[in-house]
């Protein structure tokens, strides 16, 4: 009985002729799964791991899906290389966890994405790292806490929640001299508002899950960077911490990237339009919103910044929790939700004891945060208008 033929996988050429299995072309990326990378000898399979980091040795690194989305993500961050995560935390921590070791110091910004914050709190500092958190309008003053073990800066501007706006050139010009990495968390502004690697910071992390999905409908990060030696490093961080990616997440991306500039040019008008109206609402005492004029981050946000974002809080007139319960049950437009960055708008409420928990708190009040979707503007402000005035009643 003849023995089946052996299968062989066709490699992966973008290039191909029909002849060698590309039967057509398509504007659609294809998605390449599997698990289990196969080689034509036992010198290929034993030098696997020597094809890294751009190599396939196993899928936990990727598939030509995962590569054709780390290129694209790169080019947006006038990057050379990228590495993509299962979530916009996964790249923070890889980005970290890849670098940081017991007895070095590592600074972060007190505005930093809560995740990064347990990381270091819960984890790091017990494993021996020094964790010192600065403000977040520190600027060039960073330089007096840089110490001779200091292994990484995490910045973040606009920071969570509060939207400080830190300078970011004189960060990481200070950063350099001292021989200190730097790591940006640029989700707010995505590359085409900000290029953190334009500016001189080592690696610029985005949740992908937010601007670059924007269908609230998959989970990624992306760490870009410049550096071929940090690239590899990453690459191996990825494979030891198992940050795989899958394939169908990385098409959805690579989809909502098709219309990213549309969507946050569209969004971010509206967001200007909507926080503008309310900073000027009687019961809004406060809008944390870089782009506006009054903020007091607006001078870094003009000079180096573009796009306006989706993003901000308010702090409203003094009340009680059932104020804000009356405020969030008025709303029609906004779902509640944590997330953000997506076509749908959406609301999230942090309360007072969040803030006074924070190193160089901003404030001491509890905050409503919007997202602004692409939802038309003037449906939003009405919704917000009518969530505004049952606050006012509850509040008495």
């Amino acid at each position: 009985m003849t023995p089946p033929a052996r299968f062989v996988p066709m490699p992966f050429s973008p290039d191909a002729p029909a002849s060698a299995g590309r039967a057509y072309a398509s504007l659609s990326p294809a998605v390449w799964r599997g698990s289990t990378v196969v080689f034509d000898s036992l010198d290929d399979f034993a030098a696997r791991k020597h094809r890294q980091p751009d190599g396939y040795s196993y899928g936990v690194t990727g598939t030509p899906t995962a590569r054709l989305l780390e290129d694209r993500i790169a080019a947006l961050e006038h990057g050379r290389h990228c590495v993509i995560a299962p979530s916009g935390a996964a790249a923070l921590m890889t980005a970290v966890l890849a670098y940081v070791r017991a007895g070095d110091h590592l600074l972060l910004s007190a505005a930093c994405y809560g995740s990064l914050a347990a990381l270091a709190d819960k984890w790091l500092a017990a494993l021996g790292v020094a964790v010192e958190y600065y403000a977040p309008t520190i600027g060039a003053d960073i330089e007096s806490l840089i110490r001779p073990n200091t292994r990484m800066i995490c910045l973040e501007s606009p920071g969570s929640l509060t939207m400080e706006m830190c300078d970011v050139p004189a960060i990481a010009a200070a950063a350099r001299r001292h021989g200190v990495l730097t790591m940006m968390d640029n989700t707010w502004a995505s590359p085409l508002g900000f290029r953190p690697l334009d500016h001189g910071v080592d690696f610029s992390v985005e949740a992908a899950t937010k601007f670059f999905s924007g269908h609230s409908d998959v989970l990624m990060g992306s760490i870009a960077t410049n550096d071929a030696g940090h690239y590899a490093v990453l690459r191996d961080a990825q494979s030891t911490l198992g940050q795989q990616v899958s394939p169908d997440d990385c098409f959805l991306v690579l989809r909502g990237l098709e219309t990213l500039a549309l969507r946050l040019q569209a969004q971010g008008e509206s967001t200007l339009r909507i926080a503008g109206w309310l900073a000027q609402h009687p019961l809004v005492e406060r809008v944390w919103y870089p782009p506006l004029p009054s903020d007091p981050g607006h001078a870094l946000w003009q000079r180096d910044f573009h796009g306006k974002g989706c993003l901000f809080s308010l702090q409203l007139a003094a009340a009680e929790t059932p104020a804000y319960r009356a405020f969030f049950g008025a709303l029609k437009q906004f779902p509640i939700g944590a997330s953000w960055g997506g076509v749908h708008s959406l609301a999230a409420f942090y309360p007072a004891e969040l803030q006074r928990a924070r190193q160089y708190p901003a404030t001491d009040r509890p905050l409503v945060r919007l997202s602004i979707g692409l939802e038309d503007s003037g449906l939003l402000q009405a919704d917000l208008q009518a969530a505004l005035a049952a606050y006012g009643a509850a509040r008495g």
